[in-house]
């Protein structure tokens, strides 16, 4: 489908904390190719149940982070995220990932906006909405490759280099973040790039904590573990229920339980994940199962696996993902969870 068959428009020059509207789904579709897309990000069925809803922009989603190909950060034309819409996998096999849709602008409008449009023919029903969640021919496979914006987030991107400091302008010009946060991260980041000479190492570890002691802020972020890769690692079965609260262990004791690369059956803990130690929160659910985001398969999970409450990636400190917009879940191992009676959350810094 051309650029010239839309007849509203592409770009709303969306800021975080604006009103809009999600437009009716015969906007939407008019708006997709056969494959269901637009600028190659898919439509999700999931996403037809908030067709006419009025929503809060989250934040402008101009970058990503590249979990398919791992080469760093992303560029994302002309969409955002919206509070509260995250993909209930119902047009997916039931996966659980819980995550956050991309919403191109040319799906919504501004609240203030009444204004009726009559967009051109659709090269794509609801039904074939439903059918592009599934890889060409898979649909009635017995176990079928799904399509979703998380598996085809690399060819809706493009590479946004980690020194482009246009994407830090644009984390506050669009209200995503403060300057002052994004100074921090940047500052953050370089030290911990002086760290990973080596020269010094304990030495400015120390420093970082000891300051941050002094501020009440969290420790040095570490992702790597103590145990040999390859080796097993251990489990806790604490049969954690939604609802339940718990508090994350502490850094040090987390990694007495990953291997060197950062992993615990399979499932890994990074720096990122680091930042929660010592909070408390309560279980949002038991994941079961997720899509590969590299193979499109679902994933079965053979032990449990926790998904906390408002606790997710903050691309505070991994390297080329910072200030990342997307708001990924963690999950969590229960042996880095302990059962507590309820809240005791302190301020994050």
């Amino acid at each position: 489908m051309s650029d010239s068959s839309f007849s509203w428009p592409r770009q709303l020059g969306l800021r975080a904390g604006d009103w809009v509207v999600v437009r009716s789904s015969a906007e939407i579709l008019a708006t997709l190719d056969e494959h269901a897309r637009l600028e190659n990000l898919p439509f999700q069925p999931e996403m037809l149940a908030l067709c006419g809803l009025r929503l809060r922009v989250a934040k402008v989603a101009h970058k990503t982070c590249d979990n398919i190909r791992k080469t760093g950060g992303r560029r994302m034309a002309n969409a955002v995220h919206l509070e509260g819409a995250r993909c209930d996998g119902s047009g997916h096999g039931g996966c659980m990932a819980d995550c956050v849709f991309f919403w191109k602008e040319a799906w919504l409008k501004r609240a203030d906006d009444v204004s009726a449009v009559s967009g051109p023919p659709s090269a794509v029903s609801a039904a074939g909405v439903h059918s592009a969640a599934f890889a060409l021919g898979q649909e009635q496979a017995p176990d079928p490759t799904y399509v979703c914006q998380t598996t085809a987030l690399y060819e809706a991107t493009t590479l946004l280099p980690w020194w482009d400091a246009r994407q830090y302008v644009r984390d506050v010009t669009s209200g995503n973040h403060r300057a002052w946060h994004i100074i921090k991260l940047l500052v953050g980041a370089g030290y911990r790039r002086l760290v990973g000479i080596g020269i010094g190492y304990r030495l400015l570890v120390g420093a970082y904590n000891r300051f941050q002691r002094w501020r009440g802020g969290k420790p040095y972020p570490l992702g790597s573990g103590s145990i040999a890769d390859g080796k097993p690692t251990p489990a806790e079965a604490l049969d954690l229920k939604p609802g339940e609260w718990v508090e994350v262990k502490s850094t040090e004791e987390i990694l007495r339980t990953i291997t060197r690369n950062g992993f615990n059956r399979g499932m890994r803990y990074d720096m990122e994940m680091s930042q929660y130690a010592g909070e408390r929160h309560r279980v949002q659910m038991r994941v079961e199962r997720l899509i590969n985001e590299q193979t499109g398969k679902m994933m079965q999970m053979k032990s449990a696996c926790i998904q906390l409450e408002d606790v997710y990636c903050r691309a505070r400190c991994t390297p080329l993902r910072l200030g990342c917009p997307r708001a990924s879940n963690t999950y969590w191992r229960e042996i880095w969870l302990r059962r507590v009676d309820g809240p005791g959350v302190a301020e994050r810094r």
